[in-house]
This record gives structure tokens, C-alpha cells and sequence, in this order.
């Protein structure tokens, strides 16, 4: 059963990130698609969920991220990976939507569908942009002397949009066992678990190269990041999260 999250009031968060080792993205390998899961350990709908991101985690062409939500802590088992940032995130995706559907399990594929986080097929087709479509900025991403450089070109003609630029840092796989709650005696595993997100600058649409520092990739047990340039939705609570339109991961 599809758990639906309580109604809070929502806000800005940012992350501040930490320390970890990360490396540098090929500019010819580009995903066609970032899938985001919001899940909870104390969410017994969610185990399948988690278990299909371990697999999707594996593609290629796909950046599949897990970002724990907080707002189940109370049935018994507090979330030992979930940050209240990420369950604002979520409520700031259905506000931008309009429909305002949050649940757990839920994917959000490339920050404008979403579909239950355990269904497969509807995921798979969700993340398959049509014929000439996908993602309308192509990310590069250098590291050289403590910095960050991500060179962004659009795929065809300048767009006349302003997004943002995050770097987004990750751990790979992290396995929990559960103690209490709806998923008591189960051991989950986790991939691409979200450590912190960090907005390192804006984009105009045109050829840019943005440099940060590569503290910014670096978060406590993070080890690998990913670059997402996101639309902006303004909203009551500031900018929310829109489409995203092109993205980049670390290499391993």
C-alpha cells in the first residue's frame, strides 16, 4: 500500500557538505534521464522501491538517487539516512506540479513526471524521452587544482531560461537494518543515497563554464557526486524545484 505523507508547512533548505574524495565525468557519457526515490525506513510499501533503485543504480544512462524523507519517523523508527530538507524537496516538486501528490514510495523522473516508486514499467517508460527529446543541455565536468569546473552547452539553440547548478554528493550503497517500525527485522539496501545538495550557480541558457570549489562534491560518507542543472519554479516559500535539463555524474 502506498503510504501518503502528512500535510507540513514547507520552506528553503540548503545543505552544507563536508568531506569525501570524488573524481571527474567523461563528456561523452550523458544520461537520458534522473530518477529521484523518496523513501523511508519506516515505510513498509518502500522495500520493493529500494530494491528496484539498487538495479536502476546499475544503468548507464540513468542516474537514479535516493533521498530518505523524515515524515514517517514517528511510527516507531527514526530514518537513519533521512534529512527534512529532502521531504521539503519532495513537497516542492508536487507544489511546482500542482497536484500536490507526495507519497513514499514516489519517482520523480527528471523532475517533472511522477509514478510509484516500485512500478517498474511505468518507471522505465517515464524515463524514456521521445524520439529528438531529452535533456537540452550537455554537461562536462573537469577537476583540476581543487576545483570544480562543469562546462555546459545547450543541445541545440541558446535557451532563453534561467536554471540552476547543483552538485548533488552520493553514497554508492549503504545497507540499514531495521529495528523497529513497519519494517521491523528487514535489512534494506540503498543506493545513490543523497548526502547534501549544494546550488554552485546559475545558468543562462548559453555555453558556460562554472567552477566551484571540490569541497563543494564533498559531504560526510559521500563517495561520488552527480551535477544536476535544474529549472526554478517560483513559488510562496522562494524557488522550487522544476524540470531538470541536463545532468552529469562523477566517474568511479
Amino acid at each position: 500500500m502506498i503510504r501518503l505523507a502528512p500535510l507540513v508547512s514547507a520552506s528553503v533548505a540548503l545543505l552544507s557538505l563536508g568531506v569525501a574524495v570524488a573524481r571527474a565525468e567523461p563528456a561523452d557519457k550523458q544520461p537520458k534521464a534522473v530518477i529521484e526515490l523518496f523513501t523511508s525506513q519506516g515505510c513498509s510499501s518502500c522495500p520493493p522501491a529500494d530494491a528496484l533503485f539498487v538495479e536502476l543504480a546499475k544503468q548507464p544512462d540513468v542516474i537514479a538517487l535516493t533521498l530518505p524523507v523524515t515524515y514517517w519517523d514517528y511510527l516507531g523508527w527514526k530514518d537513519t539516512l533521512g534529512k527534512d530538507s529532502f521531504a521539503k524537496r519532495q513537497k516542492f516538486y508536487a507544489k511546482a506540479r500542482g497536484d500536490g501528490q507526495v507519497y513514499t514510495p514516489q519517482a520523480v523522473i527528471n523532475g517533472a513526471s511522477h509514478v510509484v516508486g516500485s512500478d517498474k514499467v511505468e518507471i522505465e517508460r517515464a524515463a524514456k524521452p521521445p524520439s529528438g527529446t531529452g535533456f537540452v543541455t550537455k554537461l562536462s565536468l573537469k577537476e583540476d587544482a581543487g576545483t570544480l569546473q562543469v562546462t555546459l552547452a545547450p543541445q541545440n539553440e541558446p535557451l532563453e531560461r534561467a536554471a540552476g547548478v547543483w552538485v548533488v554528493a552520493t553514497t554508492r550503497m549503504v545497507t540499514v537494518p531495521i529495528a523497529r517500525g513497519e519494517n521491523q527485522g528487514k535489512t534494506v539496501s540503498y543506493a545513490n543515497v543523497v548526502r547534501g545538495m549544494t546550488r554552485i550557480g546559475d545558468w543562462d541558457g548559453k555555453e558556460a563554464v562554472i567552477t566551484a570549489p571540490i569541497a563543494a562534491t564533498q559531504a560526510p560518507e559521500a563517495d561520488g557526486y552527480v551535477v544536476l542543472v535544474q529549472a526554478e519554479v517560483p513559488g510562496k516559500y522562494g524557488l522550487m524545484p522544476g524540470a531538470i535539463l541536463g545532468a552529469a555524474r562523477s566517474a568511479r
